[in-house]
């Protein structure tokens, strides 16, 4: 099934949504990539204030290029998700409900999203500029200091996804992790 959401209806579709789903998302998004996971990370473990309030956001794994004249933002494509995997049963923790990026995640971050009720979404790497057509605003809100690893929000417009792993436990990449079949003789 395909859908047109914004950021709010897709949290409140969370539980209906099923893996291989197609969504056209509207709304508010945050990037952040490894810098950013590593530093938000520290700050939650030492009970310190985190720049952004985590609840209900929406996190894209991008470290978007600079905008050309006249346009929001540069190439914005994704960044492989597994490199997040070690802090995001954390951050889920404290309330992000879904994660955009691309290839499969680790059994933790799969049985993390089922038990905080979130989704794994994922976009097609290599079309960074298509993407970036999709985002109507971008402006740094932290650790500005990390450029294209700091933390921005973007406006997006029916931007692009695919429900990859649901709170059900679907996930689109279950066959990729099985073993692969030896020929015999070939």
């Amino acid at each position: 099934m395909n859908y047109s959401l914004t950021t709010s209806e897709l949290i409140k579709k969370i539980p209906d949504l099923k893996a291989g789903e197609r969504i056209l998302l509207s709304g508010k998004i945050y990037t952040a990539r490894d810098a950013a996971h590593k530093r938000i990370s520290a700050l939650l473990e030492k009970n310190e204030k985190v720049p952004i309030d985590l609840k209900d956001k929406i996190i894209y794994y991008c470290g978007p290029c600079p905008a050309r004249p006249g346009k929001a933002i540069g190439s914005c494509g994704p960044t492989t998700s597994a490199r997040m995997d070690e802090f995001t049963p954390l951050l889920l923790s404290k309330g992000v409900k879904a994660a955009i990026g691309k290839g499969p995640r680790s059994a933790e971050v799969l049985k993390a999203l089922k038990k905080y009720k979130a989704l794994y979404l994922v976009v097609t790497g290599g079309i960074g500029a298509l993407l970036a057509q999709k985002v109507k605003s971008c402006r740094a809100v932290a650790f500005e200091d990390l450029g294209p690893e700091a933390i921005y929000e973007l406006e997006i417009r029916d931007f692009p996804a695919i429900v990859a792993s649901d709170t059900q436990g679907g996930n689109i990449f279950a066959r990729l992790s099985s073993k692969p079949t030896t020929l015999v003789g070939g």
